[in-house]
């Protein structure tokens, strides 16, 4: 069988990695952050969407942390699978809830922005509905490791639905492009440039990366807690039984 990655097989390495890490990304954030928001709200109104198209500045960046969150849990459950790595496990376990806060963030965004464009807070459009889906799988996962007190059994079965609800990533993302959806297609990368003008679409990316910083930064320290969880688990089963 193909060795375990160094970086899964070494905690210590991680926590000595995550230390400093942790706040860098955290400070990267702010400062993408406040620039992606200072631009944004400069920004004139849009010419059919008035002031309502700020929501975007909010919505795009969310919808797409909900998916790259969730290929980052996907990954860390192959891993996990594969090797047994408890880092690995750790790492899928720590991105749910921030997966699950990213998509009611963009579902609660979606609806904010879906009432003055489309008359309504909500309708079962394929890429709302896929979204959707997509949050009950994030909470689907956080339930199962819930609901099973035995560490690697609650792991493996984890893992497993962690990969199957991977399916429904290429779904969110083609679902404009397979039905009719009142969803608009892809804006800020698609081929023949970006649908959005520049003093919308660099704003936009300013905030995309100000969220993956973020991501990065709370990824780290959930990891970190999880990690000193299992240790002080450990050491309280050890202590039990000498």
């Amino acid at each position: 069988m193909i060795p375990a990655p160094a970086f899964l097989t070494n905690p210590e390495r991680f926590m000595a990695f995550s230390r400093w890490a942790a706040p860098m990304f955290g400070a990267l954030a702010l400062v993408l952050g406040a620039v992606g928001l200072w631009l944004g709200w400069s920004a004139p109104p849009d010419y059919q969407q008035s002031f309502t198209v700020r929501i975007l500045f909010i919505h795009i960046p969310t919808a797409w942390m909900s998916e790259f969150v969730y290929a980052c849990l996907a990954v860390a459950s192959l891993l996990s699978l594969v090797w047994r790595q408890v880092l690995a496990d750790a790492a899928a376990q720590a991105a749910a809830p921030l997966g699950a806060g990213f998509t009611l963030l963009t579902l609660a965004t979606g609806a904010l922005w879906g009432r003055p464009e489309w008359g309504t807070w909500w309708v079962w459009d394929a890429r709302l509905t896929s979204e959707l889906i997509l949050f009950l799988i994030y909470l689907g996962y956080m339930a199962l490791r819930a609901s099973m007190d035995d560490e690697a059994k609650a792991a493996r079965a984890a893992a497993i639905l962690g990969l199957v609800g991977a399916l429904i990533l290429p779904v969110i993302h083609y679902s404009v492009y397979w039905w009719n959806t009142l969803h608009q297609g892809a804006s800020v990368f698609r081929s023949g440039g970006s649908a959005l003008a520049p003093v919308f679409f660099w704003p936009v990316i300013l905030i995309v990366l100000a969220y993956t910083s973020a991501f990065g930064s709370l990824w780290l320290v959930r990891i970190r807690g999880e990690v000193w969880r299992r240790r002080a688990e450990v050491a309280a089963l050890r202590a039990a039984r000498g």
